[in-house]
């Protein structure tokens, strides 16, 4: 009666280990990356609320001087009120001509970085936010 091999060799269960091993040497730090990135999602997030009110007001023309954005206070008119911090987002501001800056917090990977836009009056009263700039686009890595 001959007997049938069963199981694995030694170097079959190496060769498998092995490749598991480079596999996580590629995916952590990439799945690293990702969960930061969609930390940041949130600071992104938090501008929506006063991206609307700044696009209505325009529309409407309650906050328009001279053909330009100007006059513009969280929670005043069209614009609601500044976003509460959390665990990701440290800060959300806006100035009077539109310019939203939204600031990320110091911990889970996150290092502060700031998002801005910067709102354009085109005719119509329409805005358009072409001009995003901030640390987040500028330091390494990117992340917006």
């Amino acid at each position: 009666m001959t007997r049938t091999q069963q199981g694995f060799t030694l170097i079959e269960l190496m060769i498998v280990v092995a490749i598991i091993g480079i596999l996580a040497a590629v995916a952590l730090p990439a799945y690293k990356q990702y969960t930061v990135k969609t930390r940041f999602a949130e600071v992104i997030a938090a501008t929506g609320g006063l991206k609307s009110g700044v696009e209505v007001c325009a529309q409407t023309g309650s906050c328009l001087t001279a053909g330009a954005i100007a006059g513009i206070a969280a929670g005043a008119g069209d614009i609601p009120a500044i976003p509460a911090a959390n665990n990701h987002v440290a800060s959300v501001a806006i100035t009077a001509t539109g310019t939203i800056t939204a600031t990320a917090t110091s911990n889970n990977g996150l290092g502060g970085q700031t998002y801005i836009l910067i709102p354009t009056l085109t005719a119509g009263g329409q805005v358009t936010w072409d001009t995003v700039t901030g640390t987040c686009y500028t330091g390494t890595p990117k992340i917006c």
